[in-house]
């Protein structure tokens, strides 16, 4: 049985939101288990086996996924589409359409979900280290208040397993990082970016009792795929978690 992992508040009855851990798909090491990434260098049978389990666990039938590319590209699924679709190029991706999972892909980024029960509407946004220096979050935000008339009061937010301050090492964040991160800066050369996506949910316009991070960290947690973990014990290669929101 999938082991997704319980991050928010109880959903409502109008809700699905998970992250899944890495355990019982069908996947070989280095991507052991439940890879949900074509893009890593597992076989496409392997990766379509366990977005399979997964959409079996949520009672889904289809699922919406993006190509990410740490950009601040958003895509706006306007039908249930026939078969399961990954969107190229793009990092976000919102719908009011029931019964499609939005799926974001993600080994120490954050996955952030987003609710609008007025006006159901949601989101999954695809947030490293770049998004989080060019502001998709916000621009997610904008952009269900443009399509759907969303008001930031209205929308909830849940931060997947990521990168926590314990292990989010920067050392050359003066080239990558603006300025204003160094108010996150915990110890020298180490970020919340965490508490950076609370900041920003923030002044979007969320309420912060709206705002809910899993405080999870990927590297630190052996049941989560995570880039950096693999970094330091040989090439980085390694599978990725799935973290999925949908209107059922």
């Amino acid at each position: 049985m999938l082991s997704p992992y319980t991050f928010a508040a109880p959903s409502p009855a109008n809700l699905l939101l998970a992250t899944f851990d890495r355990h019982h798909g069908i996947s070989a090491a280095p991507f052991a288990s439940l890879n949900c990434s074509f893009g890593v260098g597992d076989s496409t049978a392997n990766v379509q086996a366990n977005r399979a389990l997964i959409k079996e666990h949520l009672h889904l039938d289809r699922l919406v996924s993006a190509r990410q590319v740490h950009g601040d590209g958003i895509f706006r699924v306007e039908v249930v589409p026939e078969k399961d679709e990954e969107i190229d190029g793009v990092d976000g991706l919102i719908t009011d359409q029931r019964g499609v999972g939005l799926m974001i892909q993600h080994a120490d980024c954050q996955a952030v979900l987003l609710h609008d029960p007025v006006r159901a509407v949601i989101a999954a946004v695809h947030c490293g280290w770049q998004g989080s220096v060019i502001g998709i979050l916000g621009k997610t935000i904008q952009e269900m208040g443009f399509c759907y008339g969303s008001q930031p009061r209205d929308i909830s937010a849940a931060i997947s397993p990521s990168l926590g301050p314990c292990c989010a090492e920067f050392i050359n964040h003066r080239q990558e990082l603006p300025a204003s991160f160094l108010a996150f800066q915990t110890r020298p050369n180490y970020f919340d970016f965490w508490q950076i996506s609370r900041t920003q949910l923030r002044e979007a316009g969320l309420l912060p009792e709206n705002i809910r991070v899993a405080a999870i960290c990927t590297s630190c947690t052996p049941d989560s795929y995570s880039y950096r973990r693999a970094r330091r014990r040989g090439d980085g290669i390694t599978g990725r978690n799935g973290t999925v929101i949908a209107l059922p």
